[in-house]
């Protein structure tokens, strides 16, 4: 008997009248969610793949990446954004800033860019606000070389500030005085691997790609081989059909992903500093979103290669733009405000929270309910769009 005679029959077992209640059919739900499931893990071929690509990946960006931090420097600029730089920190910050040797990242709150430093994301966090005090301001891990380095241009920057101007250290601003020492703060800690950063990203690419194409393309493939056309024929509504999809390839996500998330923790040994439920939680609402633009996708396509096609569409994007493969700061102004919308970039900044920051998860709320504010709003849409044939 054909895949599709049998996703038939096995609805048909479970048949009630269609005008008994408007309610959605729990017991066809089940049969369409056992059948799914069973298609899914009979097909050895796509499981294993499900579970070793991304393992592989890590360890793969682990081995080229793993050999030390890159030579380029990294500062942080601790800006309110209320007077320009340059007004404030006078000359001797103006030549540090002009070193084309260093990324500058802008820094909006203290308190993660101190423990970026503390990381050794940032080489140096350098104090630029208004409203700070008179001395100049910065955080250095001392265990950095590179941040030593960083440091040591900081402070030449200032103390030649008088000599390249021509002014007496009396004319220069009070922040900026060759006579005074800057403030000198340190930020200790563990630095953190390529790997041990990738790591949340790469399973978020993995419950992606999972996602979308486990739904999108099935059922188109359903649609083409007239499976959908059968299940029509049943008491099978098409919301108890989409219910049963999503839950499937929910369970299947969040099955795989532990697999490689236990497999990668074994081999890398990353950090995982927050809450396990928190993690859990983010990781499956942004499954929803992801099943859901999925089911979008396929909601009215008859051939696979149109579906292949416009998820490639919608995924390389995210991919690009939500921050998995490589940080978001530094980027253009665009760049950052179009990842932000994408529900991927709110599942990777999240889990990253979680994992290297030990968010919990108060502290994710809002990105939670806002990834399932738009799983909510995908699924209504999906629902909508749906047809049999």
């Amino acid at each position: 008997m054909k895949p599709a005679t049998k996703l038939a029959a096995t609805v048909r077992l479970h048949r009630t009248s269609k005008h008994t209640t408007n309610l959605p059919s729990w017991k066809r739900i089940q049969a369409i969610f056992i059948a799914r499931n069973r298609e899914f893990y009979r097909d050895s071929a796509g499981l294993i793949w499900n579970i070793l690509m991304p393992v592989m990946m890590i360890v793969a960006f682990a081995f080229i990446f793993g050999s030390g931090s890159q030579t380029l420097l990294k500062v942080g600029l601790l800006d309110d954004g209320a007077t320009p730089i340059s007004s404030t920190a006078g000359r001797g910050i103006d030549d540090f800033l002009s070193i084309e040797t260093i990324q500058f990242v802008p820094i909006t709150e203290q308190a993660p860019g101190v423990a970026k430093v503390a990381r050794h994301q940032l080489d140096l966090l350098l104090d630029t606000r208004a409203s700070s005090s008179a001395l100049v301001r910065y955080w250095v891990n001392p265990e950095s070389a590179n941040g030593s380095i960083a440091e040591r241009l900081l402070l030449g920057a200032i103390a030649s500030a008088p000599a390249a101007t021509g002014a007496s250290p009396s004319a220069l601003p009070a922040r900026i005085k060759a006579t005074e020492t800057p403030l000198r703060e340190t930020a200790s800690g563990e630095a953190l691997s390529y790997a041990d950063w990738a790591v949340p990203g790469v399973l978020a690419m993995n419950l992606m790609f999972s996602s979308l194409w486990g739904v999108g393309w099935v059922v188109v493939r359903y649609r083409k081989n007239g499976v959908l056309r059968r299940l029509k024929a049943t008491p099978l509504t098409p919301l108890e059909f989409l219910i049963a999809q999503i839950l499937s390839r929910l369970i299947v996500v969040l099955a795989s992903s532990l697999v490689v998330y236990t497999g990668a923790m074994l081999l890398l040994d990353f950090p995982m500093r927050g809450s396990y439920l928190a993690l859990i939680l983010i990781y499956v609402a942004g499954a929803l979103n992801m099943i859901s633009l999925g089911l979008i996708i396929a909601a009215r396509l008859r051939t696979e290669e149109l579906a292949d096609g416009l998820l490639n569409l919608i995924s390389w994007p995210m991919l690009l733009l939500a921050g998995v493969w490589f940080s978001m700061e530094g980027t253009s102004a665009a760049a950052q405000t179009l990842s932000y919308l994408m529900p991927l970039t709110y599942l990777v900044e999240s889990a990253r929270a979680v994992m290297i920051d030990g968010a919990n998860l108060m502290a994710i709320a809002p990105q939670l309910a806002l990834l399932l504010a738009m799983a909510a709003i995908l699924i209504t849409i999906a629902a909508r769009l749906f047809r049999w044939e």
